[in-house]
């Protein structure tokens, strides 16, 4: 039996329903958060206008799964405070946008639409870092920007805001959801960029209409939400009685944070606990440098170990204290937190939600694209903490993890986008006096500036030396006693 078939009751009167969302990235993390605050929001409002077409950018597997189920899928929660299973029914419609990408543009063009949201990760933004502007040498960007139906998300939307603008279908809010600083100006930036390379006799009147007509604002979110397993699926189809291959793990925790800017209106998502406020920027670099720079820590840490989760990662002690060490020692100094944020529990509750073994949070997804997240989560400390007049050792211990994985891994299983330039700029000989300036002079990474500090550099080849000699234990050993 289908979930759709089960005669469980949708929170949400399904046929009353209306499409304000289109989401750009209908992955795990999507549908047990941004859906699960859509849904809660819609309930406590009583206002059906925010249902949700989701869209999924690489694979078409998800679009698959929940078009049968007419949309419905499940949230267990794992852990302490763990609520009861849930059946989510915020969204409406599921596209492949990969196969359908004149429906996404079509569904973002309708007048219908106020909200375009995005969880796409760093790499789906086809931006360069260094510069945090659109890569335009990228092929799918350049294909896009030819006039083929567009296939990146950026392509996607501003071909849906320049359908906007010539049927007049109103005013819109592009909403990015991923960890990026400044999000929202980031995202705002790429697609002036790709507006702006478009043919003159299409950008200029583009580019005035989104001055007028698309805000672009920044949004922090937070909730751990590893891949769904087959553990887990059976787990839920054993509670539900039936099968459901779009159900999602979740930890109990979630957050949003977000700046108050929707033109067009928006769900009233702060009474389903969302948090509106000026000062998003604060609550979003204390999530990168403390939450997220300590998860990819002990990603690269814990497969050194050969540790299979954060959760085996952060139980090893010495991997935990440098992990609290690289927060409070080096990360909050040059951070202003935001009011009401204590700095020294928020870095313990962060170890106490990777501690969760319910997750089984990989460390092998987690570590996932170091290229595009190691300079936002690590380096930004680094350059802090030497500015300060102080060693950045324990960033610098998580950095040279980075360096060691991706020396010890073929290209052809490294799960990053720029796997294949990566180990072009590696040498045969592979040593921490061969592989620490190698990485250090890739520039899709490291600046000029930062490559060139010889406090950096001595730094890593130190930790890299440790590992490549002495492994594990001697890295725990030096933790402790170094």
């Amino acid at each position: 039996m289908s979930l759709a078939a089960s005669g469980r009751k949708p929170a949400l009167e399904r046929n009353r329903l209306e499409p304000g969302i289109v989401h750009l990235g209908l992955g795990a993390f999507a549908r047990a958060h941004t859906a699960v605050f859509t849904e809660d929001a819609m309930l406590a409002a009583h206002d059906p206008r925010w249902g949700i077409v989701g869209v999924t950018q690489r694979s078409d597997t998800v679009a698959r799964q929940l078009t049968p189920q007419d949309g419905l899928f499940t949230v267990a929660e794992r852990g302490e405070g763990a609520a009861p299973l849930r059946v989510v029914s915020t969204i409406v419609e599921a596209i492949s946008g990969r196969d359908n990408p004149e429906l996404v543009v079509e569904r973002i063009g309708t007048p219908a639409t106020k909200i375009v949201t995005l969880t796409i990760t760093e790499k789906g933004y086809r931006f360069d870092p260094q510069t945090r502007t659109l890569d335009l040498n990228d092929p799918d960007v350049q294909a896009d920007l030819a006039g083929r139906p567009p296939v990146t998300a950026i392509g996607q939307i501003v071909r849906g805001l320049q359908r906007r603008a010539t049927t007049g279908a109103g005013p819109v809010t592009v909403l990015s959801c991923d960890n990026l600083p400044a999000n929202g100006e980031l995202t705002e930036t790429l697609a002036t960029d790709f507006a702006a390379a478009l043919p003159a006799t299409e950008s200029g009147s583009l580019l005035a209409w989104m001055r007028q007509n698309v805000a672009f604002p920044s949004t922090m979110v937070d909730r751990m939400v590893p891949a769904s397993t087959e553990g887990d699926l059976t787990a839920v189809e054993h509670q539900l009685g039936v099968r459901d291959e779009a159900a999602v793990v979740a930890e109990p925790f979630k957050q949003w944070v977000m700046e108050d800017n929707f033109p067009a209106g928006r769900p009233r998502w702060e009474v389903a606990g969302a948090l509106f406020s000026d000062d998003v920027a604060a609550w979003e670099s204390a999530k990168l440098r403390l939450l997220n720079a300590s998860h990819s820590m002990l990603a690269y840490l814990g497969l050194l170990a050969g540790k299979d989760t954060i959760s085996d990662a952060v139980a090893v002690a010495p991997f935990r204290t440098a992990c609290r060490r690289m927060m409070l020692e080096e990360a909050l100094p040059g951070i202003t937190l935001p009011a009401g944020l204590d700095g020294e529990q928020y870095c313990d509750e962060v170890l106490r939600r990777f501690a969760n073994p319910a997750l089984g949070h990989t460390t092998a997804k987690v570590g996932s694209d170091g290229s595009q997240k190691v300079g936002l989560r690590l380096l930004t400390t680094v350059r802090g903490t030497l500015d300060a007049g102080r060693a950045p050792r324990w960033a610098a211990l998580a950095v040279a993890a980075w360096m060691h994985h991706v020396a010890g891994t073929p290209a052809a299983d490294l799960n990053d986008p720029l796997a294949q330039e990566l180990q072009a700029a590696l040498p045969e000989d592979r040593t921490a006096d061969t592989v620490v300036p190698a990485l250090l002079g890739f520039r899709p990474v490291v600046d000029p500036a930062l490559a060139g500090n010889k406090d950096f550099r001595d730094l890593l080849l130190h930790w890299y030396r440790i590992i490549e000699t002495n492994g594990p234990d001697g890295l725990g050993n030096e933790i402790n006693h170094g």
